[in-house]
C-alpha cells in the first residue's frame, strides 16, 4: 500500500506543478509577469501561497517552452520578444498555415469540420465575456485540431511551439476594449468557407487573421497595463 500513496502523492505534486503553472502563464498574458524581469521561485512562490518547489518544477516548463530563461542564483527572466521575432514567428506561421488550411478545405469533411464550431463559438464567447485565458486556450485548440485535419503530426507540433514562442500579453487592454471579439468572429467565418469547400477563400481569410493577431500585439504591447506583478494569487 505504500507504493499507492507515494503515487498519489506523485499525482498531487504533479496537479499542483500544473496549476502553478497555469497562473503564471494567466499573469505572463495579463502583464503582470513583465518581460525582461526577473522573478525568484521563492517570492512567487509566497505570492502565490505555495512552496517554491512547484514553482521552480513550473518555471522550468515555461523555459522549455521558451517564455522564460533561468539566471543562475536570482530565478528566472520573462523572454522578451521583439518585433522582428513576431514578424519572423508570423512569417513562419503563414507560410505553413494558409497552404494547409487550403488543402484542408478539399480534403476534410463538413463533419469533421463541423466538430470544430464549438470551439469556435467558445473563442467567441470568451472574447465576449473578457475571459482571455479561455480565449487563448480555446484558441489554440482550434487552430491545432484544425491543421491535425491535415495528417502530419510534426506540422501540428511546429505550429504550437511558434504559437508559444509568440505568445500574447499584456492584452488586458485590448480585451476590455474588445477589441478582440472581432478577432475571434474570424475562426467561424474561416470554419463556414471551409465547410462550403472554398480553399481559396480560407487561404485568404487565414492570412487575414494572422495580420490581423500581428496587429493586436502590437498594440498590445503599447497598451499600458494596468497591474503591477502581485496579485498572483488568484490563479490558483
Amino acid at each position: 500500500m505504500g507504493d499507492l500513496k507515494q503515487h498519489s502523492l506523485i499525482k498531487a505534486q504533479e496537479r499542483l506543478r500544473d496549476q502553478v503553472g497555469h497562473a503564471l502563464r494567466a499573469a505572463l498574458i495579463a502583464g503582470e509577469l513583465r518581460p525582461g524581469s526577473v522573478y525568484s521561485a521563492p517570492g512567487l512562490a509566497a505570492e502565490l501561497g505555495v512552496s517554491a518547489t512547484p514553482v521552480r518544477e513550473a518555471m522550468l516548463d515555461l523555459a522549455r517552452e521558451g517564455l522564460v530563461e533561468p539566471v543562475r542564483n536570482k530565478g528566472f527572466r520573462i523572454t522578451e520578444v521583439s518585433e522582428r521575432d513576431l514578424d519572423q514567428y508570423t512569417e513562419l506561421r503563414t507560410m505553413i498555415e494558409v497552404p494547409t488550411i487550403g488543402r484542408i478545405a478539399k480534403i476534410a469533411t463538413a463533419e469533421q469540420l463541423e466538430e470544430l464550431r464549438p470551439i469556435a463559438e467558445e473563442i467567441v464567447t470568451s472574447a465576449r465575456e473578457h475571459n482571455l485565458i479561455g480565449y487563448l486556450e480555446a484558441d489554440r485548440r482550434f487552430h491545432l485540431s484544425l491543421l491535425a485535419l491535415a495528417g502530419n503530426d510534426r506540422l501540428v507540433e511546429t505550429v504550437g511551439d511558434l504559437r508559444k514562442r509568440s505568445r500574447l500579453y499584456g492584452l488586458t487592454g485590448l480585451d476590455e476594449a474588445g477589441k478582440l471579439v472581432s478577432s475571434a468572429e474570424e475562426h467561424i467565418e474561416l470554419l463556414d468557407l471551409m465547410i462550403a469547400g472554398d480553399a481559396e477563400a480560407a487561404e485568404a481569410c487565414m492570412v487575414r487573421h494572422l495580420g490581423h493577431v500581428r496587429s493586436l500585439w502590437a498594440q498590445g504591447r503599447d497598451e499600458p497595463v494596468g497591474r503591477t506583478p502581485g496579485g498572483l494569487g488568484s490563479g490558483l
